[in-house]
């Protein structure tokens, strides 16, 4: 090697050193560098000075190695998967297109890091394409959604702070069995101490979360979307209860997990569930469906369902 490299040319040679040779000890590392052992650490000490983290390791296998952020492999894409990629970040979040969005921007920095015979077509599609943006979505905070998963990993009960959907806010703790993404939003699936039951909360309207000491087992076997869609329509402030006359296999390709519990009744088949709009059930959910039905409660549902023929009567009916 060249003696007459600057130091800073041969703290940069160090660093690629230890890129390449993890465990490389104070004796190997002066030898490639054709310096002294003292010599050899001193480098080492400019990377640790310019926030590289290079640990020593003691031990016959010891030696300098890079911290776990230094020795990412490298990333390689075929034209397919970047064109799929960028796609999916677009389809899963179309404000990714927008300037300043935290995604779009390392969506950014993944393209420009694109070999550019792979990358063209990805940079391009990235530049052009747009995405029209879900109403219904709910982007949670991202450092909420870490916490709750990395609380849901270590088996640890948790503190939230939530809002409702009326606005009222309410601390409850829960054990937080899984965090599922259905339909653009992001629910927490949890046995819900607050109320001894099994709740999805949402995740955009959680707050803060802070876990306990007390531990917690999930149930045997669980799958996080079927329990999810089970208890979509449970738990809401109007109840509903409504009989299909119609055989079960006829109305359930109609019938959404959030409406509530499908099961035989008689010769037809009978809905239970609970909503906190009744408006939307009536007009949106219950109106769909091409079968006779009788609205059996609650009331609110019940009165929901009336204006709505109501106005639906009076858009067909003669005269002004």
């Amino acid at each position: 090697m060249p003696t007459d490299l600057s130091p800073t040319a041969r703290a940069l040679r160090t660093l690629q050193i230890l890129r390449d040779r993890p465990g490389t000890t104070a004796a190997d590392l002066a030898a490639r560098l054709g310096v002294t052992e003292r010599a050899a650490r001193r480098y080492v000490a400019i990377l640790r000075e310019a926030d590289i983290p290079v640990q020593s390791v003691r031990g016959p296998h010891g030696g300098y190695r890079l911290g776990r952020a230094m020795r990412l492999p490298p990333v390689l894409f075929t034209q397919t998967e970047a064109l799929g990629l960028v796609m999916a970040v677009l389809d899963g979040q179309p404000a990714a297109a927008e300037a300043g969005d935290p995604v779009g921007a390392a969506l950014d920095k993944v393209v420009r890091a694109l070999p550019e015979h792979v990358g063209r077509e990805a940079a391009a599609l990235r530049a052009h394409a747009a995405a029209a943006p879900d109403r219904s979505a709910a982007r949670p905070d991202p450092a909420v959604t870490s916490a709750l998963v990395a609380a849901g990993a270590a088996r640890r009960r948790v503190r939230i702070a939530y809002r409702g959907e009326s606005g009222s806010s309410w601390e409850a703790e829960a054990d937080p069995w899984a965090v599922v993404v259905r339909h653009a939003r992001w629910y927490l699936l949890c046995h819900s101490h607050r109320s001894d039951a099994v709740r999805t909360y949402r995740v955009d309207r959680i707050s803060t979360v802070e876990q306990t000491p007390h531990g917690f087992t999930p149930p045997a076997d669980l799958d996080p979307v079927a329990v999810l869609e089970q208890h979509l329509g449970t738990g809401w402030q109007f109840p509903t209860r409504v009989v299909f006359h119609a055989p079960l296999p006829k109305v359930a390709p109609w019938i959404q997990p959030p409406m509530g519990r499908l099961v035989e009744y008689g010769d037809g088949c009978l809905l239970t569930g609970s909503t906190r709009n009744p408006a939307m059930y009536a007009q949106e959910w219950l109106a769909r469906v091409p079968h006779a039905f009788r609205v059996e409660g609650g009331p609110e549902l019940r009165a929901a369902v009336a204006a709505t023929a109501r106005r639906l009567t009076a858009a067909v009916a003669d005269g002004p």
